[in-house]
């Protein structure tokens, strides 16, 4: 029987089993979606999907640059413990090559695509992980940048990536420090969006000391009051952590050009769960 990509998609999406295993499964059984979901089911295939419920909001952040860019990844698990394992860290340090050696489009696609060491597709290696390490385990996000790119990770919790126009490397891994340390939005002004000025200004608007300021007085504080936070999301505008007599703009000068960054915090925005370290361990124990 022929096995299309649609009965393969229909079995993955009811088992969480791999596309290659899906397949194998269906030609086993000549195309019987009810008997190959019992056959991966049989064979504990699908029991990875078991723990994609789980909230995964621990992990790591980690990078890969090489001649022609580089990449920086978040793979999120769901206990620290897991996060700090040996082979946890070498799944999201082999993740990263693959996003710069592989160029996908997006997490699907990176996801589909072969990893660069081995013959298997990466969500079938990662289901593999999921069964060997016992947690839940995925892919958040990534960003790639071809050039001139350098790149700081802090204890796989804070991630930088910076693309420049320059490989200037003593100066470009200060800046990294500098965008870990400092937290900037943007490179410049330039790239601010009218609309985050314009809420910036509405709230200082609102801001019970200036209520008793005549209009035209209120409005002068509040425009300095923008201009200031503007600032300090800036990175050219940011005084240079090492040297805050100089800003990173001055410190950049005649030197090179920063095209673009990314600064990723481990977890930021997702659910945190409540587990004490003694009940990670005890369910790490358990399985």
């Amino acid at each position: 029987m022929n096995i299309t990509a649609q009965m393969v998609k229909e079995l993955r999406d009811k088992t969480g089993a791999g596309m290659m295993d899906a397949k194998k499964a269906l030609v086993e059984v000549d195309g019987d979606m009810d008997k190959a979901a019992e056959l991966l089911r049989q064979k504990g295939i699908a029991s990875a999907e078991k723990k994609m419920g789980r909230i995964a909001a621990e992990g790591r952040v980690d990078s890969f640059v090489d001649a022609n860019g580089g990449a920086m990844i978040e793979v999120n698990c769901e206990t620290d413990f897991v996060a700090k394992n040996d082979e946890f860290k070498a799944l999201v340090a082999g993740l990263a090559e693959n996003v710069q050696l592989s160029n996908p489009a997006d997490v699907e696609a990176l996801l589909a695509s072969k990893c660069a060491k081995c013959d298997k597709v990466i969500e079938d290696a990662l289901k593999e992980k999921i069964a060997s390490i016992g947690e839940k385990i995925t892919v958040r996000r990534f960003v790639r940048y071809e050039g001139a790119v350098a790149s700081y990770v802090h204890n796989g919790k804070i991630g930088v990536l910076l693309n420049a126009d320059n490989k200037d490397e003593e100066l470009l891994n200060d800046i990294c420090l500098h965008i870990a340390s400092s937290a900037p939005k943007f490179v410049s002004r330039n790239e601010i969006p009218q609309s985050v000025i314009d809420e910036e200004t509405r709230i200082e608007m609102g801001k019970e000391d200036l209520q008793n300021k005549p209009e035209a007085i209120r409005g002068k504080i509040v425009e300095g009051r923008v201009n200031k936070l503007m600032a300090e999301r800036c990175l050219l505008e940011q005084p240079f952590v090492k040297d805050p007599s100089v800003t990173v703009g001055q410190l950049v000068e005649g030197k090179l050009t920063i095209k673009s960054f990314t600064r990723y915090e481990l977890g930021e925005g997702l659910e945190k769960r409540q587990d004490n370290f003694a009940e990670e361990v005890m369910s790490q124990i358990n399985g």
